[in-house]
């Protein structure tokens, strides 16, 4: 019988994007080896390096170069002392668009062995998931500067939202409540932004009707950033915009111990382009090279990947290989108050998905 084969494009990019993703690849080929599937994983050397050998972040058809892979796997993107984060970052925004990754799933969960600045939360208090609409909205690039660097100028930048763009969205944010805990809310702005998101508020109005078991519910994005921090424990799915799914998953992540441990999935869900699977944190290049970040969110961003090709044992061992790496507290790098380099971490994920088998 014939291995199930995968193609993986892996796109490193910049600063500790590359050596997370190291790991990440270190852990995928331990549960390749162990559950029976291949990975036929291609490494591009993109980013400010290859800016600086040609003077561009990308080639000009990268897009056409991934369109052949079944899942992407991003490292990180960002070299903001070399070139501005619009321009290291804008492959990652051609990706999103381009191949209708409309559904950024970004999950949020206390884990064992985590500490989080909220007082009195413990492991299962807090386990959400945020629902962000990935290919329209605020990141649209649609504006621009008038008499720019003078006294004068002027910056425009328009948010394009789409009904069918927020029906799609919103359809795949309720059926994952319908498939966790039936609870969800989205944020909202309609009593300020009275054309894009009072347009958000009547579809999720006509959309809630054909999910009767889903306790459904609408926020000003302002009160819900607050109940984040209050009542976390109270979510359950949360969808919204661009912008706001961007800031809320961040804000996620900070209750839960810190953007190294979170994963990152771009989804294509009718599976016509690849989808792409990143852990949320950025390139930080003040630890670049130190051989201490946190691998944790890019080993669970490819368990991530795992699961949406349908590899679905291997894609829970490999995140309960992570969970337990965090609770035994042996492998934790300085971020979570340990002393082990981001290979020991790899290393030891790597060999619990190897003893799971």
């Amino acid at each position: 019988m014939m291995r199930k084969s995968y193609k993986i494009a892996v796109y490193p990019g910049d600063g500790i994007g590359v050596e997370v993703t190291v790991e990440a690849v270190k852990v995928l080929k331990a549960a390749e080896k162990v559950f029976g599937f291949a990975l036929e994983m291609t490494s591009f050397d993109w980013g400010v390096a290859h800016w600086r050998r040609t003077g561009e972040v990308v080639p000009g058809d990268f897009l056409k170069t991934l369109q052949s892979f079944d899942a992407i796997l991003l490292g990180a993107l960002g070299a903001p002392a070399e070139l501005p984060d619009h321009v290291t970052l804008k492959p990652l925004i051609q990706m999103r668009q381009g191949f209708e990754q409309y559904v950024c799933l970004r999950p949020a969960k206390l884990l064992p062995g985590v500490k989080t600045p909220l007082a009195g939360k413990r492991p299962g208090d807090i386990d959400l998931m945020v629902v962000r609409e990935n290919s329209e909205g605020e990141y649209v690039s649609a504006g621009g500067r008038f008499k720019a660097g003078t006294p004068d100028e002027v910056a425009a930048e328009t948010a394009i939202h789409t009904r069918k763009g927020v029906e799609r969205i919103l359809r795949y944010a309720f059926a994952l409540a319908d498939s966790r805990r039936r609870g969800l809310v989205m944020a909202t702005k309609s009593n300020a932004l009275k054309h894009s998101m009072v347009m958000w508020d009547e579809v999720f109005e006509a959309v809630r009707g054909d999910y009767p078991a889903v306790k459904a519910e609408r926020f000003h994005v302002d009160a819900l950033s607050m109940m984040f921090v209050a009542r976390p424990e109270k979510f359950d799915v949360v969808v919204g915009s661009n912008l706001f799914g961007d800031i809320l998953s961040d804000l996620a992540g900070g209750i839960v111990g810190g953007l190294g441990l979170l994963p990152s999935a771009n989804i294509n869900p009718e599976k016509a382009f690849p989808s792409l699977f990143e852990p949320v944190h950025g390139s930080a290049p003040d630890i670049a090279g130190k051989g201490i970040a946190n691998p944790i969110g890019a080993i669970r961003a490819a368990a991530m990947m795992l699961d949406f090709l349908g590899e679905k044992t291997a894609a829970a061992a490999v995140e309960h290989a992570a969970l337990d790496s965090l609770a035994a507290g042996q492998a934790l790098t300085p971020d979570l108050g340990g002393t082990a380099r981001t290979q020991d971490t790899g290393s030891d994920v790597a060999g619990r998905v190897r003893r799971a088998g």
